[in-house]
């Protein structure tokens, strides 16, 4: 199945809305006529409302339904690393609508100023039930916009707020959705409902609301969380070194795909004196954060009690993950939910493939490299398959800061000696950085899969762009 780029999807949500849009849309004559009436910039105000209202309210309705964290999104999108990036920017454009339909409400007061009130449209019948209830549905869209562009504001400035009081904030944004349906479903006007564009309206307000109130409810992920709890918990090195995470789960975990990510959440021990405590310093109010899995499907085998492990290599790249390397210990509970993902090295056929890992970006190809270690046990039949299909000879770069002190490097190079199909290693440290000029060597089409630093993504997602036929898939995944 052909994955739909991010931008594609964005690009044909927003013109179904406007093609709803048009299809209610009468024509609108001359702005000011010869009696200097302007019927026409009042009936060009009441479009603009309907059109950035229709933008507003289906684009809010599709982060609702992305928020959900729904797996059959993934394949069409790429991943949920994709879903995400989806509603993040479904949530901003969400946000511009908004803007733009205030300010064409807020554009009355210069109209009836150049032109007066003639020409003015009389007010559009709505719903009988709700038409006592306009008042009310107009104050409480006013409020629930200008919650919605601070909320939005505060995602786009992260650093202006930590994580955690984030994270509540951002729940109130299936309550904004709720208050924002029923203003548009006391303001639309009737006549839409008995046709086409009504029913997308319907449909909308429908789909979102019931998604908000699942969320509301708790309900996003519930079905794919599964209990669990640390093994076994080692420091990789000395300090602000990667921390590795044995995880022993429950007999539910269906089992993963080497690549994928998991959404954990660590709960504070429940016996005191073990930094478990409530507090600036301890991170259990945390909620779950996305991990790579960075162990293939059944590698790591399963504890004494039979529970099947696997592997989390974590580092202490934020304010969360640093105070986690101080306070996690063998025999916390955690609720694990996943797998979630596609970043599984599954090219085409007649394509070279090339990994790209830098930083902690290691962590996926880990597991990809234990899948391609010859003599390892054999998932059950009913886990996803390891190896990709058409797997062949790969050229794998990583960029370290220093190689001579990096913990993961003597691990990495075994498993590419050991690796079959073949893997070859070119490790790029001390100054020695990586360009995508580098690549050109290799001939043919390329699969270029990259986990890193955002910088040099972006660096071979230009490159990739050009002449040369490269294909490149990277994660994108954030929390906000």
């Amino acid at each position: 199945m052909m994955r739909i780029p991010t931008r594609t999807a964005f690009s044909s949500w927003l013109l179904l809305l406007t093609l709803a849009w048009l299809a209610v849309t009468p024509g609108i004559g001359p702005l000011v006529d010869a009696q200097g009436v302007a019927s026409g910039w009042w009936q060009l105000r009441q479009q603009a409302l309907y059109l950035t209202g229709v933008w507003a309210i289906g684009l809010m309705a599709l982060t609702m339904l992305l928020a959900l964290r729904l797996p059959w999104l993934e394949r069409p999108l790429g991943g949920m690393d994709q879903v995400y990036r989806l509603h993040k920017w479904a949530g901003i454009g969400a946000a511009l609508a908004a803007i733009a339909h205030w300010g064409a409400k807020e554009s009355s007061g210069w109209i009836r100023q150049l032109w007066g009130r003639a020409g003015k449209p009389a007010r559009e019948a709505v719903l009988p039930w709700l038409t006592d209830s306009r008042g009310l549905a107009k104050d409480l869209g006013e409020w629930a916009f200008y919650l919605l562009l601070a909320l939005v504001a505060l995602t786009l400035l992260t650093r202006l707020l930590a994580y955690r009081p984030w994270r509540w904030l951002h729940r109130a944004m299936p309550v904004l959705f709720l208050l924002l349906a029923f203003h548009s479903l006391a303001l639309t006007p009737l006549a839409w409902w008995s046709q086409p564009t009504g029913l997308l309206m319907a449909g909308l307000l429908a789909l979102g609301s019931a998604a908000a109130l699942w969320s509301l409810a708790g309900g996003v992920g519930r079905r794919r969380q599964h209990a669990g709890r640390v093994h076994a918990v080692q420091a990789l090195g000395g300090q602000d070194a990667p921390l590795e995470v044995i995880c022993a789960l429950a007999p539910s975990w269906p089992g993963h795909r080497a690549g994928q990510f998991a959404f954990v959440h660590f709960h504070a021990p429940s016996q005191t004196g073990q930094g478990g405590q409530s507090g600036q310093s301890s991170p259990w109010g945390e909620g779950a954060h996305p991990f790579t899995i960075a162990s293939a499907q059944d590698s790591l085998g399963r504890s004494p009690q039979g529970e099947p492990l696997l592997r989390l290599v974590i580092k202490p790249l934020g304010d969360y993950t640093a105070r986690l390397h101080r306070h996690l210990t063998a025999g916390q509970a955690l609720t694990l939910e996943g797998p979630y993902g596609r970043f599984d090295a599954r090219g085409r056929q007649g394509r070279q493939q090339v990994w790209i890992a830098a930083g902690v970006g290691i962590t996926p190809f880990l597991a990809l490299l234990e899948a391609r270690q010859p003599g390892r046990a054999q998932a059950p039949a009913q886990a996803p398959a390891q190896v990709p299909e058409a797997a062949g000879t790969v050229h794998m770069h990583y960029c370290t800061n220093a190689s001579a002190s990096d913990p993961l490097l003597p691990r990495l190079r075994q498993l590419c000696a050991q690796a079959r199909p073949p893997v070859t290693l070119q490790v790029h440290s001390d100054g020695q950085r990586l360009r995508p000029e580098d690549l050109e060597r290799y001939d043919g089409p390329l699969d270029i899969w990259y986990c890193g630093p955002q910088s040099l993504g972006d660096a071979l997602q230009a490159h990739a762009s050009g002449p040369r036929p490269w294909r490149l898939h990277r994660e994108s995944f954030a929390m906000r």
